[in-house]
């Protein structure tokens, strides 16, 4: 096993940090992974400029990553579904405790829960990293590591559409093309959404939603009116959508979402904005659009690994950057300019395939 842990640490805003840490020893039920892939998420641009997402504040040096793959390093001594060599993406919320939302199943919403590269909680940018062995899922052969670090995003379009509802036949509006919009396209089109129209102010965002399957590409200009866009989307449809998924927190996008959405059907709030918002409310009310929260995701991962296999779902073109982990800083720059859509970190210096 290479001796050395370089890990990308976040002391404080601004400032990042590529540093040798020591290789951990799993615990019992833990498992010592050597990192393959790791993908940069809009939150770990987040920590790394503002220091703070809400009520999420950094106060000590954290280790960043959360979308992520790798190999069994070592097992834990009660580890017995999993052995040294097996290939794995990781979920990055462990529960803490059995309290009532995990003995619910929505452990996701359980206020202890551990989340990588989510203060205090260290992530996985690094080379070797320990985890729940219960929170690590077995990848089949013909899933790559990097498919395998995408079903964490994937894992959001999975809990957005079962909130909302979609099932055969559903009319689903995405606002947001960026890569959570892209991967709610991809589960609603999998989930049996008849039909996608999805927005963004980027052309070129909007080209690889095409390529991915939307069926209608509806670019938004700043300035454009919230009513005036929920027109836009009835008259590519035909009629108003039963669904809409709202990716962007934007206070003029959530009023578009609401007023697009057909009376009686669902409106689920996926991008995190301001914590105060404008919007619509009475209309909601008076068309009995239910309005959803969505934080995170539970029990996706077997599903998201069927959907990948089976070839249901192909999140391959989403990649459209890599960089080795020395150079992590430029890789979050990268993405920092909004560049491409998914920047993927290779934390293997043997092994730098997909």
């Amino acid at each position: 096993m290479a001796q050395d842990n370089l890990s990308l640490v976040l002391h404080a805003k601004e400032d990042l940090r590529l540093e040798n840490r020591p290789i951990p020893e799993p615990g019992p039920n833990e498992v010592l992974l050597q990192m393959h892939s790791v993908g940069i998420c809009g939150s770990d641009v987040h920590y790394w400029q503002n220091g703070r997402i809400g009520d999420f504040v950094l106060k000590k040096p954290m280790v960043l990553g959360h979308e992520a793959s790798g190999r069994v390093a070592k097992v834990g001594s009660e580890v017995k579904h999993l052995k040294v060599g097996d290939r794995v993406a990781i979920e990055p919320g462990v529960p803490r405790e059995m309290d009532e939302f995990f003995k619910t199943g929505r452990y996701n919403l359980s206020p202890t829960i551990f989340f990588c590269a989510t203060p205090p909680d260290d992530g996985n940018l690094c080379r070797y990293y320990t985890h729940s062995a219960n929170f690590c899922y077995k990848l089949p052969d013909n899933v790559t590591f990097e498919e395998g670090a995408l079903i964490e995003p994937l894992s959001v379009g999975i809990h957005a559409c079962r909130r909302a509802g979609v099932t055969l036949g559903s009319t689903v509006f995405v606002c947001g093309a960026g890569p959570i919009g892209l991967v709610c396209l991809l589960a609603a089109k999998a989930m049996g959404a008849s039909q996608v129209v999805i927005s963004d102010l980027s052309e070129e965002r909007l080209l690889m939603a095409k390529d991915l399957g939307a069926d209608f590409l509806l670019t938004v200009k700043r300035g454009d009116g919230a009513q005036q866009l929920a027109k836009s989307v009835e008259e590519m449809l035909g009629a108003q959508p039963h669904i809409t998924i709202e990716c962007t927190g934007v206070e003029s996008c959530i009023q578009t979402a609401i007023y697009a959405t057909r009376s009686g059907g669902v409106v689920v709030l996926v991008g995190l904005g301001s914590e105060l918002a404008t919007v619509p409310l009475i209309n909601a009310a008076v068309r009995e659009v239910d309005i959803r929260g969505v934080f995170r995701y539970c029990n996706t991962w077997p599903m998201a690994i069927a959907m990948l296999a089976s070839g249901k779902v192909n999140v391959k073109p989403l990649v459209t950057h890599r960089f080795p982990l020395e150079q992590a800083v430029q890789a979050f720059e990268t993405t920092r300019q909004g560049l491409g859509i998914k920047v993927m970190l290779k934390c293997d210096k043997n092994d730098q395939n997909p």
